[in-house]
C-alpha cells in the first residue's frame, strides 16, 4: 500500500500545472546579468525651440495695501533666434525666478519676424515708446553694434551684427527695449516695399 500511495503522489505532481511565478522564475537570468530594458513608446524627446533668452533688467516694485507694502519683482526678458526672430516680454511675481519665467513665456508669445539685410537693417528707422525715441541706422559690414544698454541686448538677439543706434529722451531700460522693438517691427525689406508700390526692386533702389 505504501508503494502504491507513493506512485499516486508522484503522478499527481507530474500532472500538476506549473504556476506563472515558477515560469517567471525560470525565465529570469542568473545573478550578475543585467536585464535588457525595452524602450518606452510613450516617452517623447523634448526638443529645444532654438531660442536664446537674455534678461535685460529686474526691478523691485511695491504696492501699498491695507496691511502695508507688498513687495514684488518686475523682469524684462528678450528672446530670439539671432536670425530675424525676436520677442520681448515682461513678468511680475513675488520671486525673481518666477518673474523671469513669466517674462520669458510672455516674450515667446509675442515673437515677430523682422526684415534684415545681411548683417544689418535694410533702412533707417525710428522706434518710439512714451518719451523714449530710438534712432537706428544701417552700417557697413564689420562696423559692429554701436549701441548701449538695453538697445544692444535687443538687436543682438535679433541677429543684427552691424548697426548704429542713438537714444533720445528717457533712458529707462524698459522704455528703450520697447522702443527698439517697435522700430524693428516697422522694418520692411526692398521686396516688401516694391510689392506695396507695385514696382520692381531695381526701380525703388
Amino acid at each position: 500500500m505504501a508503494e502504491l500511495e507513493t506512485k499516486v503522489v508522484e503522478a499527481a505532481q507530474e500532472e500538476a500545472p506549473v504556476s506563472e511565478n515558477a515560469e517567471n522564475k525560470q525565465e529570469r537570468p542568473a545573478r550578475g546579468k543585467k536585464f535588457e530594458r525595452r524602450p518606452r513608446k510613450d516617452r517623447k524627446e523634448e526638443k529645444g525651440d532654438g531660442l536664446d533668452k537674455k534678461m535685460v533688467t529686474v526691478n523691485r516694485i511695491s504696492k501699498t495695501v491695507k496691511g502695508g507694502r507688498k513687495m514684488r519683482f518686475n523682469a524684462v526678458v528678450v528672446v530670439g533666434d539671432r536670425n530675424g526672430r525676436i520677442g520681448v516680454g515682461m513678468g511680475k511675481a513675488a520671486e525673481v525666478t518666477l518673474a523671469i519665467e513669466k517674462a520669458t513665456s510672455d516674450a515667446k508669445h509675442h515673437l515677430v519676424n523682422i526684415a534684415l539685410d545681411g548683417t544689418t537693417i535694410p533702412h533707417e528707422i525710428v522706434g518710439r515708446f512714451e518719451t523714449t525715441k530710438i534712432l537706428m541706422m544701417p552700417s557697413k559690414e564689420g562696423t559692429g553694434v554701436i549701441a548701449g544698454g538695453a538697445v544692444r541686448d535687443v538687436v543682438e538677439m535679433a541677429g543684427i551684427k552691424d548697426i548704429t543706434a542713438k537714444s533720445f529722451g528717457s533712458n529707462n531700460p524698459v522704455n528703450c527695449v520697447k522702443a527698439t522693438f517697435d522700430g524693428l517691427k516697422k522694418l520692411r525689406s526692398a521686396e516688401q516695399i516694391a510689392a506695396i508700390r507695385g514696382k520692381s526692386v531695381d526701380e525703388i533702389r
